[in-house]
Protein backbone atom coordinates (compact mmCIF):
# COMPACT_ATOMS: atom_id res chain seq x y z
CA UNK A 1 0.00 0.00 0.00
CA UNK A 2 2.75 2.43 0.92
CA UNK A 3 4.53 1.70 -2.36
CA UNK A 4 1.40 2.54 -4.32
CA UNK A 5 0.91 5.75 -2.35
CA UNK A 6 4.52 6.76 -2.99
CA UNK A 7 4.09 6.05 -6.70
CA UNK A 8 0.95 8.19 -6.70
CA UNK A 9 2.76 11.00 -4.91
CA UNK A 10 5.65 10.86 -7.32
CA UNK A 11 3.36 11.04 -10.31
CA UNK A 12 1.40 13.94 -8.91
CA UNK A 13 4.45 15.89 -7.85
CA UNK A 14 5.81 15.53 -11.35
CA UNK A 15 2.74 17.19 -12.76
CA UNK A 16 3.59 20.01 -15.09
CA UNK A 17 0.60 19.64 -17.37
CA UNK A 18 -0.53 22.53 -19.55
CA UNK A 19 -3.77 24.30 -18.77
CA UNK A 20 -6.63 22.63 -20.59
CA UNK A 21 -8.89 24.60 -22.90
CA UNK A 22 -12.52 25.14 -22.06
CA UNK A 23 -14.09 23.19 -24.90
CA UNK A 24 -17.59 23.50 -26.30
CA UNK A 25 -18.33 19.90 -25.28
CA UNK A 26 -17.32 20.64 -21.68
CA UNK A 27 -19.63 23.67 -21.54
CA UNK A 28 -22.50 21.76 -23.19
CA UNK A 29 -22.03 18.74 -20.90
CA UNK A 30 -22.04 20.94 -17.80
CA UNK A 31 -25.20 22.70 -18.97
CA UNK A 32 -27.03 19.41 -19.54
CA UNK A 33 -25.91 18.07 -16.15
CA UNK A 34 -27.00 21.18 -14.22
CA UNK A 35 -30.40 21.28 -15.94
CA UNK A 36 -31.40 18.96 -13.10
CA UNK A 37 -30.43 21.71 -10.67
CA UNK A 38 -33.08 23.96 -12.22
CA UNK A 39 -35.89 21.61 -11.26
CA UNK A 40 -34.23 21.34 -7.82
CA UNK A 41 -34.56 25.13 -7.51
CA UNK A 42 -38.19 25.15 -8.64
CA UNK A 43 -39.03 22.51 -6.03
CA UNK A 44 -37.18 24.46 -3.31
CA UNK A 45 -39.02 27.71 -4.09
CA UNK A 46 -42.37 26.16 -4.99
CA UNK A 47 -44.01 26.55 -1.57
CA UNK A 48 -42.81 30.13 -1.03
CA UNK A 49 -45.70 31.75 -2.87
CA UNK A 50 -48.27 28.95 -3.21
CA UNK A 51 -49.05 28.32 0.45
CA UNK A 52 -52.33 30.23 0.70
CA UNK A 53 -53.72 29.07 -2.68
CA UNK A 54 -52.97 25.37 -2.07
CA UNK A 55 -54.38 25.54 1.46
CA UNK A 56 -57.55 27.20 0.14
CA UNK A 57 -58.07 24.97 -2.91
CA UNK A 58 -57.52 21.67 -1.08
CA UNK A 59 -58.72 22.83 2.36
CA UNK A 60 -55.43 22.09 4.16
CA UNK A 61 -54.49 22.99 7.71
CA UNK A 62 -51.14 24.59 8.61
CA UNK A 63 -49.85 21.23 9.84
CA UNK A 64 -50.90 19.51 6.59
CA UNK A 65 -49.20 22.13 4.46
CA UNK A 66 -46.06 22.01 6.61
CA UNK A 67 -45.99 18.26 6.03
CA UNK A 68 -46.41 18.80 2.28
CA UNK A 69 -43.58 21.34 2.23
CA UNK A 70 -41.25 19.09 4.22
CA UNK A 71 -41.94 15.97 2.14
CA UNK A 72 -39.51 17.17 -0.53
CA UNK A 73 -36.68 17.13 2.00
CA UNK A 74 -37.86 13.79 3.41
CA UNK A 75 -37.94 12.34 -0.10
CA UNK A 76 -34.55 13.92 -0.70
CA UNK A 77 -33.21 12.01 2.28
CA UNK A 78 -34.51 8.74 0.77
CA UNK A 79 -32.98 9.60 -2.60
CA UNK A 80 -29.71 10.51 -0.91
CA UNK A 81 -29.47 7.06 0.68
CA UNK A 82 -29.20 5.52 -2.78
CA UNK A 83 -27.62 8.40 -4.72
CA UNK A 84 -23.93 7.52 -4.40
CA UNK A 85 -24.56 3.78 -4.72
CA UNK A 86 -26.65 4.34 -7.85
CA UNK A 87 -24.02 6.63 -9.38
CA UNK A 88 -21.30 4.09 -8.65
CA UNK A 89 -23.22 1.11 -10.03
CA UNK A 90 -25.20 2.66 -12.90
CA UNK A 91 -23.06 5.66 -13.78
CA UNK A 92 -23.87 9.36 -13.47
CA UNK A 93 -25.89 9.54 -16.68
CA UNK A 94 -28.19 6.65 -15.83
CA UNK A 95 -28.71 8.00 -12.31
CA UNK A 96 -29.74 11.39 -13.71
CA UNK A 97 -32.23 9.68 -16.04
CA UNK A 98 -33.66 7.90 -13.00
CA UNK A 99 -33.89 11.21 -11.13
CA UNK A 100 -35.69 12.80 -14.09
CA UNK A 101 -38.25 9.97 -14.04
CA UNK A 102 -39.03 10.62 -10.37
CA UNK A 103 -39.20 14.39 -10.86
CA UNK A 104 -41.48 14.27 -13.91
CA UNK A 105 -43.82 11.79 -12.19
CA UNK A 106 -43.87 13.93 -9.04
CA UNK A 107 -44.59 17.23 -10.80
CA UNK A 108 -47.42 15.67 -12.80
CA UNK A 109 -48.94 14.26 -9.60
CA UNK A 110 -48.83 17.73 -7.98
CA UNK A 111 -50.26 19.49 -11.05
CA UNK A 112 -53.16 17.02 -11.32
CA UNK A 113 -53.75 16.52 -7.58
CA UNK A 114 -57.36 16.46 -6.41
CA UNK A 115 -56.57 15.48 -2.84
CA UNK A 116 -53.78 15.79 -0.30
CA UNK A 117 -52.73 12.17 -0.96
CA UNK A 118 -51.72 12.90 -4.57
CA UNK A 119 -50.22 16.23 -3.56
CA UNK A 120 -48.02 14.64 -0.90
CA UNK A 121 -47.06 11.71 -3.13
CA UNK A 122 -45.98 14.09 -5.88
CA UNK A 123 -43.90 16.17 -3.50
CA UNK A 124 -42.29 13.01 -2.11
CA UNK A 125 -41.41 11.74 -5.61
CA UNK A 126 -39.88 15.11 -6.55
CA UNK A 127 -37.90 14.88 -3.32
CA UNK A 128 -36.47 11.48 -4.24
CA UNK A 129 -35.45 12.90 -7.61
CA UNK A 130 -33.68 15.95 -6.20
CA UNK A 131 -32.08 13.75 -3.54
CA UNK A 132 -30.40 11.80 -6.35
CA UNK A 133 -29.56 15.05 -8.14
CA UNK A 134 -27.98 16.71 -5.10
CA UNK A 135 -25.13 14.19 -5.00
CA UNK A 136 -24.69 13.32 -8.67
CA UNK A 137 -24.62 16.81 -10.21
CA UNK A 138 -21.68 18.36 -8.27
CA UNK A 139 -19.69 15.11 -8.38
CA UNK A 140 -20.31 14.61 -12.11
CA UNK A 141 -19.29 18.19 -12.95
CA UNK A 142 -16.21 18.04 -10.70
CA UNK A 143 -15.05 14.83 -12.36
CA UNK A 144 -15.20 16.13 -15.94
CA UNK A 145 -13.70 19.61 -15.45
CA UNK A 146 -10.01 20.59 -15.23
CA UNK A 147 -8.74 21.99 -11.94
CA UNK A 148 -8.42 25.66 -12.93
CA UNK A 149 -12.15 26.04 -13.68
CA UNK A 150 -13.61 23.25 -11.53
CA UNK A 151 -14.93 25.61 -8.86
CA UNK A 152 -16.73 27.90 -11.31
CA UNK A 153 -18.24 25.02 -13.30
CA UNK A 154 -19.37 23.22 -10.14
CA UNK A 155 -20.81 26.52 -8.87
CA UNK A 156 -23.08 26.51 -11.95
CA UNK A 157 -25.05 23.86 -10.02
CA UNK A 158 -26.06 26.57 -7.55
CA UNK A 159 -26.58 29.10 -10.35
CA UNK A 160 -29.18 26.89 -12.05
CA UNK A 161 -30.78 26.10 -8.68
CA UNK A 162 -31.19 29.83 -8.13
CA UNK A 163 -32.61 30.23 -11.63
CA UNK A 164 -35.23 27.67 -10.66
CA UNK A 165 -35.90 29.44 -7.36
CA UNK A 166 -36.22 32.78 -9.19
CA UNK A 167 -38.71 31.32 -11.67
CA UNK A 168 -40.78 29.86 -8.82
CA UNK A 169 -40.72 33.17 -6.93
CA UNK A 170 -41.57 35.32 -9.95
CA UNK A 171 -44.21 33.21 -11.68
CA UNK A 172 -45.70 32.21 -8.34
CA UNK A 173 -47.14 35.74 -8.31
CA UNK A 174 -49.09 35.16 -11.52
CA UNK A 175 -49.54 31.44 -12.26
CA UNK A 176 -51.72 28.96 -10.44
CA UNK A 177 -49.93 26.40 -8.29
CA UNK A 178 -50.83 23.69 -10.81
CA UNK A 179 -49.29 25.58 -13.74
CA UNK A 180 -46.20 26.37 -11.68
CA UNK A 181 -45.69 22.64 -11.07
CA UNK A 182 -45.56 22.01 -14.82
CA UNK A 183 -42.59 24.41 -15.16
CA UNK A 184 -40.51 21.97 -13.13
CA UNK A 185 -40.91 19.35 -15.89
CA UNK A 186 -39.27 21.45 -18.63
CA UNK A 187 -35.60 21.12 -17.53
CA UNK A 188 -36.11 17.40 -16.94
CA UNK A 189 -37.20 16.97 -20.55
CA UNK A 190 -34.16 18.93 -21.78
CA UNK A 191 -31.84 16.77 -19.70
CA UNK A 192 -33.43 13.46 -20.73
CA UNK A 193 -32.60 14.27 -24.37
CA UNK A 194 -29.28 16.02 -23.74
CA UNK A 195 -27.75 13.15 -21.76
CA UNK A 196 -27.61 11.09 -24.97
CA UNK A 197 -25.03 13.53 -26.35
CA UNK A 198 -22.58 13.95 -23.44
CA UNK A 199 -19.86 11.58 -22.15
CA UNK A 200 -19.80 9.65 -18.89
CA UNK A 201 -17.34 10.68 -16.17
CA UNK A 202 -13.76 9.53 -16.97
CA UNK A 203 -13.27 8.48 -13.33
CA UNK A 204 -16.36 6.25 -13.42
CA UNK A 205 -15.16 4.69 -16.68
CA UNK A 206 -11.73 4.05 -15.12
CA UNK A 207 -13.38 2.45 -12.12
CA UNK A 208 -15.15 0.04 -14.48
CA UNK A 209 -11.86 -0.82 -16.23
CA UNK A 210 -12.73 0.95 -19.49
CA UNK A 211 -9.31 2.59 -19.89
CA UNK A 212 -9.48 3.26 -23.63
CA UNK A 213 -12.81 5.05 -23.21
CA UNK A 214 -11.21 7.18 -20.47
CA UNK A 215 -8.65 8.50 -22.96
CA UNK A 216 -11.24 9.07 -25.67
CA UNK A 217 -13.56 10.98 -23.31
CA UNK A 218 -10.72 13.06 -21.84
CA UNK A 219 -9.51 14.00 -25.31
CA UNK A 220 -12.99 15.16 -26.31
CA UNK A 221 -13.45 17.14 -23.09
CA UNK A 222 -9.97 18.77 -23.17
CA UNK A 223 -9.67 19.35 -26.91
CA UNK A 224 -7.77 17.61 -29.73
CA UNK A 225 -4.43 19.32 -29.16
CA UNK A 226 -4.26 18.76 -25.42
CA UNK A 227 -1.99 16.07 -23.93
CA UNK A 228 -4.25 13.97 -21.71
CA UNK A 229 -1.73 11.22 -20.87
CA UNK A 230 -0.83 12.56 -17.43
CA UNK A 231 -4.44 13.14 -16.39
CA UNK A 232 -5.43 9.67 -17.62
CA UNK A 233 -2.51 8.11 -15.72
CA UNK A 234 -3.32 10.01 -12.53
CA UNK A 235 -6.95 8.90 -12.69
CA UNK A 236 -5.92 5.29 -13.31
CA UNK A 237 -3.53 5.26 -10.34
CA UNK A 238 -6.11 6.89 -8.09
CA UNK A 239 -8.68 4.25 -9.06
CA UNK A 240 -6.19 1.41 -8.51
CA UNK A 241 -5.34 2.70 -5.05
CA UNK A 242 -9.05 2.99 -4.21
CA UNK A 243 -9.66 -0.59 -5.38
CA UNK A 244 -7.05 -1.84 -2.92
CA UNK A 245 -9.20 -0.21 -0.22
CA UNK A 246 -12.47 -1.40 -1.78
CA UNK A 247 -13.43 -3.38 1.33
CA UNK A 248 -14.30 -0.12 3.06
CA UNK A 249 -17.32 -0.62 5.32
CA UNK A 250 -19.62 1.96 6.83
CA UNK A 251 -17.84 1.54 10.17
CA UNK A 252 -14.46 2.26 8.55
CA UNK A 253 -15.65 5.75 7.60
CA UNK A 254 -15.14 6.72 11.22
CA UNK A 255 -11.48 5.79 11.31
CA UNK A 256 -9.04 8.51 12.24
CA UNK A 257 -7.64 8.74 8.69
CA UNK A 258 -11.02 9.96 7.37
CA UNK A 259 -12.10 11.99 10.40
CA UNK A 260 -11.07 15.35 8.96
CA UNK A 261 -12.90 14.95 5.64
CA UNK A 262 -16.01 13.51 7.28
CA UNK A 263 -16.15 16.29 9.85
CA UNK A 264 -15.90 18.90 7.11
CA UNK A 265 -18.51 17.24 4.90
CA UNK A 266 -21.15 16.60 7.56
CA UNK A 267 -20.43 19.84 9.43
CA UNK A 268 -20.92 22.07 6.38
CA UNK A 269 -24.14 20.28 5.42
CA UNK A 270 -25.65 20.68 8.90
CA UNK A 271 -24.65 24.34 9.06
CA UNK A 272 -26.09 24.98 5.60
CA UNK A 273 -29.52 23.63 6.58
CA UNK A 274 -29.63 25.15 10.08
CA UNK A 275 -28.62 28.67 9.01
CA UNK A 276 -32.27 29.49 8.18
CA UNK A 277 -32.50 29.03 4.42
CA UNK A 278 -34.84 26.03 4.71
CA UNK A 279 -37.47 28.32 6.16
CA UNK A 280 -36.77 31.56 4.30
CA UNK A 281 -36.52 29.80 0.94
CA UNK A 282 -39.72 27.80 1.43
CA UNK A 283 -41.90 30.36 3.24
CA UNK A 284 -40.62 33.75 2.04
CA UNK A 285 -44.10 35.06 1.23
CA UNK A 286 -45.30 34.20 4.74
CA UNK A 287 -42.36 36.08 6.28
CA UNK A 288 -43.03 39.20 4.19
CA UNK A 289 -46.67 39.19 5.30
CA UNK A 290 -45.66 38.62 8.92
CA UNK A 291 -43.37 41.64 8.73
CA UNK A 292 -46.00 43.83 7.08
CA UNK A 293 -44.23 44.09 3.71
CA UNK A 294 -46.17 43.46 0.45
CA UNK A 295 -45.46 39.81 -0.37
CA UNK A 296 -45.87 40.14 -4.14
CA UNK A 297 -43.33 42.97 -4.35
CA UNK A 298 -40.92 41.16 -2.06
CA UNK A 299 -41.04 37.88 -3.99
CA UNK A 300 -40.64 39.67 -7.32
CA UNK A 301 -37.54 41.53 -6.11
CA UNK A 302 -36.07 38.28 -4.77
CA UNK A 303 -36.62 36.60 -8.14
CA UNK A 304 -34.71 39.37 -9.89
CA UNK A 305 -31.71 39.54 -7.54
CA UNK A 306 -30.88 35.91 -6.72
CA UNK A 307 -29.43 34.92 -10.13
CA UNK A 308 -27.04 37.91 -10.58
CA UNK A 309 -25.71 37.30 -7.07
CA UNK A 310 -25.06 33.64 -7.94
CA UNK A 311 -23.17 34.78 -11.04
CA UNK A 312 -20.89 36.82 -8.81
CA UNK A 313 -20.18 33.75 -6.69
CA UNK A 314 -19.44 31.73 -9.83
CA UNK A 315 -16.90 34.35 -10.94
CA UNK A 316 -15.20 34.63 -7.53
CA UNK A 317 -15.01 30.97 -6.44
CA UNK A 318 -11.84 30.28 -8.47
CA UNK A 319 -10.38 33.73 -7.74
CA UNK A 320 -11.00 34.22 -4.04
CA UNK A 321 -11.01 30.54 -3.18
CA UNK A 322 -13.51 28.44 -1.23
CA UNK A 323 -12.59 29.50 2.32
CA UNK A 324 -12.82 33.33 1.94
CA UNK A 325 -16.05 33.06 -0.06
CA UNK A 326 -17.65 30.71 2.48
CA UNK A 327 -16.72 32.89 5.47
CA UNK A 328 -17.88 36.08 3.69
CA UNK A 329 -21.20 34.44 2.87
CA UNK A 330 -21.66 33.20 6.46
CA UNK A 331 -20.86 36.66 7.85
CA UNK A 332 -23.47 38.25 5.58
CA UNK A 333 -26.04 35.62 6.59
CA UNK A 334 -25.34 36.32 10.27
CA UNK A 335 -25.97 40.05 9.81
CA UNK A 336 -29.16 39.30 7.84
CA UNK A 337 -30.52 37.07 10.61
CA UNK A 338 -29.76 39.75 13.20
CA UNK A 339 -31.65 42.26 11.03
CA UNK A 340 -34.68 39.96 10.89
CA UNK A 341 -34.52 39.31 14.63
CA UNK A 342 -34.57 43.08 15.26
CA UNK A 343 -37.39 43.57 12.74
CA UNK A 344 -39.71 41.12 14.49
CA UNK A 345 -38.46 42.09 17.95
CA UNK A 346 -39.64 45.70 17.62
CA UNK A 347 -42.87 44.84 15.82
CA UNK A 348 -44.98 45.50 18.92
CA UNK A 349 -43.03 48.54 20.13
CA UNK A 350 -45.21 51.55 19.17
CA UNK A 351 -42.37 54.09 18.91
CA UNK A 352 -40.29 52.14 16.34
CA UNK A 353 -42.62 49.50 14.91
CA UNK A 354 -42.63 51.29 11.54
CA UNK A 355 -39.15 49.94 10.80
CA UNK A 356 -40.38 46.32 10.84
CA UNK A 357 -41.51 46.16 7.16
CA UNK A 358 -38.29 47.80 5.93
CA UNK A 359 -36.03 45.63 8.10
CA UNK A 360 -37.99 42.53 7.06
CA UNK A 361 -37.40 43.32 3.40
CA UNK A 362 -33.72 44.15 3.91
CA UNK A 363 -33.15 41.04 6.04
CA UNK A 364 -34.80 38.58 3.64
CA UNK A 365 -33.23 40.21 0.57
CA UNK A 366 -29.70 40.28 2.00
CA UNK A 367 -30.06 36.73 3.38
CA UNK A 368 -31.12 35.36 -0.01
CA UNK A 369 -28.30 37.21 -1.76
CA UNK A 370 -25.59 36.08 0.64
CA UNK A 371 -26.80 32.47 0.58
CA UNK A 372 -26.71 32.45 -3.24
CA UNK A 373 -23.27 34.09 -3.08
CA UNK A 374 -21.59 31.18 -1.31
CA UNK A 375 -23.25 29.11 1.39
CA UNK A 376 -25.71 27.54 -1.03
CA UNK A 377 -23.12 26.01 -3.38
CA UNK A 378 -19.82 25.76 -1.52
CA UNK A 379 -20.66 22.87 0.85
CA UNK A 380 -21.60 20.77 -2.22
CA UNK A 381 -18.49 21.85 -4.14
CA UNK A 382 -16.23 20.99 -1.20
CA UNK A 383 -18.06 17.67 -0.66
CA UNK A 384 -17.41 16.71 -4.29
CA UNK A 385 -13.67 17.40 -3.87
CA UNK A 386 -12.51 16.14 -0.48
CA UNK A 387 -13.38 12.42 -0.37
CA UNK A 388 -10.97 9.81 -1.83
CA UNK A 389 -12.30 7.27 -4.33
CA UNK A 390 -12.37 4.38 -1.85
CA UNK A 391 -14.88 6.10 0.46
CA UNK A 392 -16.56 8.48 -1.97
CA UNK A 393 -19.71 6.37 -2.31
CA UNK A 394 -20.25 5.76 1.41
CA UNK A 395 -19.09 9.19 2.56
CA UNK A 396 -21.04 10.99 -0.17
CA UNK A 397 -24.20 9.14 0.79
CA UNK A 398 -23.74 9.85 4.49
CA UNK A 399 -23.07 13.55 3.94
CA UNK A 400 -26.01 13.93 1.55
CA UNK A 401 -28.34 12.09 3.94
CA UNK A 402 -27.20 14.37 6.78
CA UNK A 403 -28.05 17.40 4.64
CA UNK A 404 -31.52 16.18 3.67
CA UNK A 405 -32.45 14.86 7.10
CA UNK A 406 -31.51 18.17 8.74
CA UNK A 407 -33.35 20.05 6.00
CA UNK A 408 -36.48 17.97 6.57
CA UNK A 409 -36.49 18.75 10.30
CA UNK A 410 -35.73 22.45 9.73
CA UNK A 411 -38.37 22.80 7.01
CA UNK A 412 -41.12 21.08 8.97
CA UNK A 413 -40.40 22.95 12.20
CA UNK A 414 -40.00 26.44 10.71
CA UNK A 415 -43.70 27.45 10.71
CA UNK A 416 -44.09 26.22 14.29
CA UNK A 417 -40.94 28.12 15.35
CA UNK A 418 -42.42 31.30 13.87
CA UNK A 419 -45.54 30.75 15.99
CA UNK A 420 -43.26 30.31 19.03
CA UNK A 421 -41.06 33.38 18.36
CA UNK A 422 -39.90 34.94 15.06
CA UNK A 423 -37.20 36.85 16.93
CA UNK A 424 -35.95 33.73 18.71
CA UNK A 425 -35.95 31.79 15.44
CA UNK A 426 -33.58 34.23 13.74
CA UNK A 427 -31.36 34.64 16.79
CA UNK A 428 -30.76 30.89 16.62
CA UNK A 429 -30.03 31.19 12.88
CA UNK A 430 -27.58 34.05 13.52
CA UNK A 431 -25.70 31.90 16.04
CA UNK A 432 -25.46 29.04 13.52
CA UNK A 433 -24.07 31.43 10.89
CA UNK A 434 -21.49 32.68 13.37
CA UNK A 435 -20.45 29.10 14.11
CA UNK A 436 -20.04 28.54 10.35
CA UNK A 437 -17.33 31.21 10.23
CA UNK A 438 -15.44 29.59 13.13
CA UNK A 439 -15.87 26.10 11.66
CA UNK A 440 -14.56 27.17 8.26
CA UNK A 441 -11.60 29.06 9.73
CA UNK A 442 -10.52 26.13 11.89
CA UNK A 443 -11.23 23.06 9.74
CA UNK A 444 -11.94 23.73 6.06
CA UNK A 445 -8.84 23.68 3.79
CA UNK A 446 -8.47 25.61 0.56
CA UNK A 447 -8.91 23.38 -2.51
CA UNK A 448 -8.66 26.06 -5.17
CA UNK A 449 -6.32 25.17 -8.05
CA UNK A 450 -5.72 21.55 -6.99
CA UNK A 451 -6.65 18.38 -8.86
CA UNK A 452 -8.90 15.93 -7.04
CA UNK A 453 -5.88 13.64 -6.60
CA UNK A 454 -3.75 16.46 -5.16
CA UNK A 455 -6.49 17.27 -2.66
CA UNK A 456 -6.35 13.69 -1.37
CA UNK A 457 -2.60 14.00 -0.90
CA UNK A 458 -3.04 17.21 1.10
CA UNK A 459 -5.30 15.35 3.53
CA UNK A 460 -2.88 12.43 3.71
CA UNK A 461 -0.18 14.83 4.85
CA UNK A 462 -2.23 16.29 7.72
Amino acid sequence: MEGDNNMEKGLLLANREETARTTLLLVFSTFIIVCASFTFGVSAGYTADTMSSIMTDLDLSLAQFSLFGSLMTFGGMIGAIFSAKAASALGNKMTLWLADLFCITGWLAIALAKSIVWLDMGRFFVGIGVGLISYVVPVYVAEITPKHIRGAFTFSNQLLQNCGVAIAYYFGNFLSWRSLALIGIIPCGIQVIGLFFIPESPRWLAKKGRDEEVKVVLQKLRGKGHNILFEASAIKISVEVSKQNSNTSFRSLFRKRYAHQLTIGIGLMLLQQLCGMSGIGSYGSTLFELGGFPARIGMTVLSLIVVPKSLLGLILVDRWGRRPLLMTSAFGLCLSCITLAVAFGVKDVPEIQNITPVFTFIGILSFTMMFAFGMGALPWIIMSEIFPMDIKVLAGSLVTIANWFTGWIANYCFNFMLVWSPTGTFIISAIVCGLTIVFTWCLVPETQGLTLEEIQLSFAGT
